[in-house]
């Protein structure tokens, strides 16, 4: 019998850090790409605050 408790156990903590990791994740926010018509992600604070990263460019080979 204490084989199944211990792997009710062993599954219940896995589902707890599971449903941990999830929520965390959830509450993360997600920085704004593409905004302003940008094609990059633009810099809001600090010293760099204005300048852009990493323009994304398509050319008609990648169409």
């Amino acid at each position: 019998m204490t084989r199944h408790t211990k792997m009710l156990k062993e599954f219940s903590l896995e589902k707890n850090k599971a449903d941990f990791i999830n929520k965390i994740q959830k509450s993360r926010k997600a920085v704004e790409i593409n905004a302003n018509g940008t094609s990059g992600y633009k810099i809001k604070e600090g010293t760099n605050a204005g300048k852009i990263l990493k323009h994304l460019k398509k050319t008609p080979e990648n169409i």
